[in-house]
């Protein structure tokens, strides 16, 4: 299903052109792997639909997937989030890999009041049926998450790994040590292991989440990376810090906020 209010679906619009509007617009198209745009670059035609539109007073927050279809026959698809959350309420569009990418993405969005969300499926079936994982996910973001049993997954880890220090903005991040090692990982695990809005100076308060990534390395042997993503900044504006361990991490978020 095309939603209407969609300008992503033009019929004749050639499948370059599409990609190259989407990769364009999005503010994290330099995360996407190389070998995906690469692979993208070749596709002989696409399709585009609303995958789920969440709304609130406040928050609006919509996904959409696109679909490829490549020479060998095979079918690859983007993942686009849109949402007002930015500055200003500005319309803002991310792109990602994987549905489960998408997913976390949309549960780091401010979490809207708790009445008043309207919220439908592609389909058209309740959200509540099929897409209540984002609403829990959001509430997490209210109360520290429990510790759970890790599950490693062999996903691109290593390109994973490059992703998150890439996007480091502290400049006491890991340095070339650590990532010459996390080239060799070949899966992991990502836990939410803080979030919270608390007080920061001037009176507003900011948005803080702690995510540890953690990678299982050729040797047998583990690093994580703890990845404060948080809101304290002059304008608002989102900004990730990574550190090489938790303790680090938390002392960071309490030398720009009050959280305890």
């Amino acid at each position: 299903m095309n939603d209407p209010r969609d300008h992503s679906h033009d019929p004749f619009e050639t499948t370059e052109t599409h990609l190259e509007r989407l990769l364009g617009r999005a503010l994290n198209s330099f995360d996407l792997p190389d070998s995906l745009i690469e692979r993208l670059e070749s596709a002989l035609a696409h399709s585009s639909a609303l995958y789920s539109s969440h709304h609130s007073a406040s928050l609006h927050r919509t996904t959409y997937r696109h679909t490829y279809l490549l020479p060998d026959g095979a079918a690859l698809s983007l993942w686009e989030l849109v949402h007002n959350s930015g500055r200003d309420g500005a319309e803002q569009h991310e792109l990602y890999a994987e549905e489960a990418e998408v997913r976390l993405a949309a549960s780091r969005l401010p979490a809207g009041p708790s009445l008043g969300w309207t919220a439908e499926q592609a389909d058209g079936t309740p959200a509540d049926e099929n897409n209540d994982d984002l609403e829990l996910l959001s509430a997490l973001l209210a109360r520290p998450i429990p510790a759970q049993p890790r599950m490693y997954v062999p996903d691109n880890s290593a390109d994973h790994a490059r992703r998150v220090l890439r996007r480091a903005e502290n400049a006491d991040r890991p340095g070339e040590a650590t990532a010459r090692r996390l080239r060799l990982a070949f899966a992991h695990h990502i836990t939410q292991a803080f979030g919270r809005q608390c007080p920061v100076d001037g009176g507003r308060d900011a948005g803080f989440t702690l995510y540890e990534h953690q990678f299982l390395l050729l040797d047998g042997s583990e690093v994580s990376l703890w990845e404060v993503e948080h809101t304290a900044t002059p304008d608002g504006r989102h900004m990730c810090e990574v550190y090489e361990d938790e303790r680090t991490a938390r002392e960071a978020m309490e030398s720009r906020s009050r959280v305890r």
